[in-house]
């Protein structure tokens, strides 16, 4: 899994970084039950998940400003 650019973040609209927070939210919540069940099989993914995550919320913070 590739991290996502911050300045790629911040060439998006409002509604793009929106739905990016909730996809990656979504996706965080499915990983987090994967690794209590075992099954996740990688668990860098999980850290690069959380700082994309950070990322995109950091660039709502920006573009709220």
């Amino acid at each position: 899994m590739k991290a996502i650019k911050a300045s790629d973040l911040r060439e998006l609209t409002l509604d793009d970084l929106r739905a990016k927070e909730t996809e990656l939210e979504e996706q965080l919540f499915r990983m987090r039950v994967q690794k209590a069940m075992g099954a996740l099989e990688g668990p860098i993914a999980l850290r690069t998940v959380r700082r994309d995550l950070a990322r995109v919320k950091t660039v709502l913070g920006e573009k709220a400003r």
